[in-house]
């Protein structure tokens, strides 16, 4: 078996990997399969915080260019040198290596007593190549993640392939499913600073919200987020957007970066209702994201615009599952309609669920401040927002179930059988 430190049997997956914090990583690969593979780790979501180059080289490349310059956090050094001089090799680069400063050998000799003795000698982790970008990832995790840290939640965000497809509405309810269903804290984010809905959805008006978070950086702990959060239901809370047109609202590309990463820390589930625009900060938060669900309708444009984000998340985010897809507002009422196997086929990706258009019910849930299991339980559409909340938070079923009415008449029966 190919020999390591980690568990690798998992190597290809890294769904489960938390992002590496702000660290300085050079590596020094003495083939181009590496230097690949390294170039595709640092454009992974969960490295982008990471400062990452590669230089072409094994050890002795090293221990010349840090001659003259500090040495990063992490070196990751690739070598095919036989044992003896590998070992002179390294006994070099350690003379200019900082205090402070782990290393990752990636080698081609697959030897027990090798890995022992390149521990011994204070390598943090060897590794046999051919080695993957999630192997690389999960290693690097592995040393500066801290694993006794509370879990980070998972972040949804939800985008529209077109404006008004409805994707705000679709992450207020399948949120409001999710604090439900499983009884798991929830924060909505509404990220429409000028035109946000969720105050309106929700039956809210809070004084504060998500402005008051990202313009004091500073101050911004768990502590103030909660004071800043507007309870709507058990386990449901939002961060609200001002909805006005006093100011412009133009963000840098991190802008939002601490604010979730505060809310991830507190709660299990951030569902991120994202604006139909396209900005620096829009894109890394898209990006960025556990889970991406993308609302659209059957239409032409909406086909073109899901196309191009489709095409784009496949690019970006290849150790990451495939948007989430949503077909709403599916039959309205004399509108030529794209074919919805035609429309998923066009997409490769199968619809999460597919929302027929009812005027009368979502009019009525908006203008009531309701979700739509609230305005009316009973109908199918209430049971969407359920599965697409299943499927997001990756949970089959609620953590309760219904009781039957007829429950305790069958076990007085069962009693009386029994007797």
């Amino acid at each position: 078996m190919t020999l390591t430190a980690l568990d690798v049997e998992a190597s290809s997956s890294v769904s489960d990997v938390r992002p590496v914090p702000r660290i300085s990583i050079q590596a020094f690969c003495e083939s181009p399969e590496l230097a690949a593979v390294v170039e595709q780790a640092a454009g992974d979501r969960r490295m982008a915080r990471a400062h990452v180059k590669v230089h072409t080289g094994g050890v002795a490349a090293a221990v010349e260019f840090y001659q003259n310059a500090a040495t990063p956090n992490l070196i990751i050094i690739e070598s095919k040198l036989p044992r003896d001089l590998l070992d002179a090799d390294l006994d070099r680069l350690a003379q200019v290596c900082d205090s402070g400063t782990r290393v990752i050998l990636v080698g081609h000799v697959n030897d027990v007593t090798l890995y022992r003795s390149l521990i011994q000698r204070g390598i943090s982790e060897y590794l046999v190549m051919p080695v993957d970008m999630a192997m690389v990832i999960r290693t690097v995790a592995t040393l500066y993640v801290d694993r006794t840290a509370r879990p980070l939640g998972r972040t949804v965000a939800f985008v529209g392939a077109k404006g008004g497809v409805g994707s705000s509405m679709i992450a207020h309810n399948v949120a409001w499913a999710i604090a439900r269903s499983f009884e798991n804290d929830v924060v909505v984010a509404d990220l429409d600073f000028a035109f946000g809905t969720a105050g309106l959805d929700f039956n809210q008006d809070p004084p504060q919200g998500i402005a008051e978070a990202v313009n004091a950086p500073d101050r911004l702990d768990d502590v103030f987020l909660d004071r800043l959060l507007s309870r709507c239901a058990d386990h449901l809370s939002l961060l609200a957007a001002p909805a006005t047109l006093d100011r412009t609202y133009d963000f840098g590309e991190s802008t939002f970066e601490h604010v979730i990463d505060v809310a991830q820390s507190g709660v299990p589930i951030v569902v991120l209702d994202l604006p139909h625009l396209w900005t620096s900060w829009m894109k890394k938060t898209l990006l960025a994201a556990d889970e991406i669900v993308l609302t659209v309708e059957p239409d032409l444009a909406n086909l073109r615009n899901a196309k191009n984000i489709v095409d784009l998340l496949r690019q970006t985010r290849p150790s990451d599952r495939p948007p989430h897809l949503v077909v709403n507002k599916s039959g309205l009422g004399k509108r030529p309609e794209i074919k919805l196997s035609d429309f998923a086929s066009a997409l490769n990706l199968t619809p999460a669920a597919i929302i027929p258009f009812d005027a009368a019910l979502f009019g009525t849930a908006a203008n009531n401040g309701q979700m739509i299991a609230e305005a009316n339980p009973k109908r199918p559409i209430a049971e969407s927002f359920n599965q697409i909340a299943q499927i997001v938070t990756g949970r089959s079923e609620g953590k309760k179930q219904k009781k039957s009415l007829l429950g305790p008449l069958v076990s007085r029966l069962r009693g009386a059988k029994s007797a």
